[in-house]
């Protein structure tokens, strides 16, 4: 590939997901576009990028942003944010909020694992929430991953991958070589297409957001947005969730890491560490 083709590229999905790609990056896309073009019938990645340049056909452009877009998910990953979830926000959650309403948003959802570990860990203790408005909201910009979310069936493969036995045996079934996730947990949770470039308008507010493992393909000013964007949706009190190797310092100071929580923010201008008593 050479260097025109590699810029043409780089800076269409920069601009359609907000994605970063380095000149060390080629493999990826020459990886990832190979399959995709000889699946559109072309000979070569050439043949793709010049489709792309002489025609405004959107439904290739989706086609490749979604092929560059990472959906490496598994249940329960890294435990810590959900161990959080467990022990400090849910029980704060439960104090502060008598209308019994509670919404979560995870972005960039993938294959569903993370809202369903979620939604686990509600029913895990369901007397306490019966009666209660809960809702979690799943989004991801690749429509066929969320297919498989809605779907709620994984391989043994995936079930292994992070998910204790005993949840597996509780709230999955076994069909054939698949697992099929349980009506009543795969129902807590409601999949859409969304781009996180886009307007948050229409997703409303939320008391709890997992933006895990995206902001790291971003470059500061896209991350600067998005955290700014999502401190908007996100109630006072409210948590967010970002993965390990991301951060808001430098970027935003409109939030603030919680010492001693790795991955776990608040606003700067709300009162989530005290109800949390974690301070």
């Amino acid at each position: 590939m050479n260097n025109q083709d590699f810029e043409f590229l780089a800076g269409l999905l920069k601009d359609k997901s907000g994605l970063m790609l380095t000149s060390d990056k080629v493999y990826l896309l020459e990886s990832r576009l190979t399959p995709l073009a000889r699946k559109r019938g072309l000979d070569t990645l050439d043949a793709l990028v010049q489709k792309l340049r002489s025609s405004r056909d959107d439904s290739l452009i989706k086609d490749v942003t979604e092929a560059m877009t990472t959906n490496e998910s598994f249940f329960f990953r890294d435990n810590t944010p959900f161990d959080i979830f467990k022990n400090h926000v849910l029980p704060a959650m439960e104090k502060a909020r008598p209308n019994k309403k509670l919404r979560i948003w995870c972005a960039a959802a993938s294959t569903g694992q993370e809202p369903y570990s979620l939604a686990i860990l509600l029913k895990e203790n369901w007397a306490k929430w019966q009666g209660w408005n809960i809702e979690i909201v799943g989004t991801d910009i690749c429509t066929q991953v969320l297919e498989k979310a809605k779907a709620g069936t994984y391989s043994q493969f995936e079930v292994q991958r992070g998910l204790p036995i005993q949840m597996l045996i509780k709230y999955f079934k076994q069909e054939g070589d698949i697992w099929r996730i349980n009506d009543d947990i795969r129902n807590m949770v409601s999949y859409r297409p969304f781009n996180l470039l886009s307007s948050f308008s229409l997703l409303g507010g939320f008391d709890v957001i997992y933006c895990r493992n995206v902001l790291i393909y971003f470059d500061q000013p896209t991350k600067k947005d998005v955290l700014e964007r999502m401190h908007g949706t996100l109630a006072k009190d409210g948590t967010l969730f970002l993965g390990a190797a991301e951060t808001v310092l430098g970027i935003t100071d409109t939030l603030r890491p919680v010492r001693g929580q790795r991955g776990m923010y608040v606003s700067t201008s709300g009162n989530a560490e005290e109800l949390m008593q974690l301070t």
